[in-house]
């Protein structure tokens, strides 16, 4: 319904359109209707995971923290995203191992 924020019905006739389309909703008045624009919330849908898939995600990390989201979520039978999710939600992080070098009493120093 075109309203009264871009100025193609006043809002005498916003609320006069709204009371024939919709007589079963209670009325509108005036004051409800005000100039702007209507967005989409983005809605924050949780995952629907059973406690016990939660439970064995969070004991397998525990037992091998090393283990990277993806390998979980396959093991798990979960999307990859909702692993994060409930990662991210128990405050868990799986860690990253890194190869460095170790740096013997002979090498120059490169600074």
């Amino acid at each position: 319904m075109i309203g009264y924020g871009d100025r193609a019905r006043t809002q005498c006739e916003v609320v006069r359109l709204f009371r024939e389309t919709h007589p079963d909703l209670p009325p509108l008045n005036q004051g409800t209707i005000k100039m702007g624009h209507v967005r989409k919330v983005p809605s924050k849908r949780q995952a629907v995971v059973d406690d016990d898939t939660k439970l064995n995600l969070l004991l397998a990390l525990e037992e091998n923290p090393i283990t990277p989201a993806r390998q979980l979520a396959r093991d798990s039978n979960l999307n990859h995203k909702t692993v994060l999710k409930i990662l991210k939600y128990e405050k868990k992080r799986p860690y990253k191992m890194q190869a460095v070098q170790e740096l013997l009493v002979d090498d120059p120093d490169r600074r």
